[in-house]
């Protein structure tokens, strides 16, 4: 008889831990909601805004949030796998920021699919089957760029592009911006080169710039597409024999030594985004989703042109230093 009662005990202490399992499996661990936010990379500045934003957000609703990305911007293998992941640990909803328009397309769908909340951020996916898409009107600040450009070469001159890599959307945006722009309103400027650093890197987008400078060698201006080709390319214009040429620099994005450069005079200007609004913004539109609130399809989240005189202002420095 004792026999007998151990083994119902045992059966019904094994369902238990099979209820408990399952439980954990479709909510978490913690039986919190948890959503994931995957960037391009982990390791820039501008990433660390979106994640303060994120973090923002979830400690306003209360709940966690998952924190992970590839090791570069080019590693699109990685950051699918990421995501697949993020699926199979049953994430409540998910922030990405897709770094190939093309490559990412096919889980985003399944996962849409799947009822999955999906917010993308900062870069466009070719499709539409997703919660929201919130981002700089990256073409808007291509356009900036070369009206500045206009203004400080005074309508005439040679100028680079430093581009990204292919198939990034957000990066391609501005370089179409930008070509168009000139041609249109400043026909007078020409682009003689552009060139993308591969692999994308600091030290090749230096090299590319400095091979640019090198066959090139009647040139005004310079403008650089993302956080790290404007890097790149600052290095190579303060290199000796470069830095006496007086080319003028426009970046993109608050790479420390870009912002410093601009407030030194080295940098003529550069295009702002605000990072931490797609991170606290990409959250919140997933619990509002959640909470069956309605949710716009596509939000820009703003874009600036910062030169010397503006790096004082508040509203410009929460944009440098989210």
């Amino acid at each position: 008889m004792k026999n007998y009662l151990w083994v119902i005990l045992l059966v019904a202490l094994a369902a238990v831990l099979v209820v408990i399992g399952v439980m954990r499996k479709s909510s978490g661990t913690s039986g919190r909601r948890r959503i994931t936010v995957i960037p391009k990379e982990t390791t820039s500045v501008y990433w660390e805004g979106v994640l303060q934003g994120a973090r923002k957000a979830a400690e306003e609703e209360d709940v966690d949030i998952v924190w992970t990305g590839p090791d570069s911007e080019t590693n699109r293998e990685r950051q699918i796998q990421i995501l697949q992941d993020a699926v199979a640990q049953n994430a409540t909803g998910i922030v990405l920021a897709p770094n190939d328009r093309k490559a990412l397309v096919p889980l985003v769908e399944k996962i849409h699919a799947k009822g999955i909340p999906c917010v993308i951020i900062d870069s466009a996916l070719e499709t539409d089957k997703y919660l929201s898409f919130m981002a700089t009107d990256n073409r808007k600040g291509g356009v900036l760029a070369a009206r500045r450009m206009g203004e400080i070469l005074g309508g005439k001159g040679n100028v680079l592009l430093a581009e990204w890599t292919p198939n990034s959307a957000s990066t391609e945006a501005r370089a179409e911006g930008f070509r168009v722009t000139l041609a249109d309103e400043f026909p007078d400027i020409k682009i003689v080169d552009s060139q993308y650093p591969n692999p994308a890197t600091l030290a090749r987008s230096r090299e590319v710039v400095e091979d640019m400078l090198t066959r090139n060698t009647e040139v005004d201006g310079v403008f650089s597409v993302s956080a790290t080709t404007s890097a790149g390319a600052l290095l190579a214009l303060s290199s000796p024999g470069q830095a006496e040429r007086g080319i003028k620099m426009i970046g993109f994005d608050t790479w420390p030594a870009v912002v410093d450069g601009v407030r030194k005079g080295q940098v003529d200007s550069v295009i702002v985004q605000n990072p931490y609004r797609m991170g606290y913004e990409g959250v919140k539109a997933i619990l509002d989703k959640l909470e069956g609130k309605e949710v716009v399809k596509y939000v820009d989240t703003g874009v600036e042109l910062v030169t010397k005189e503006r790096l004082a202002d508040p509203a410009i420095q929460r944009l440098l230093s989210p």
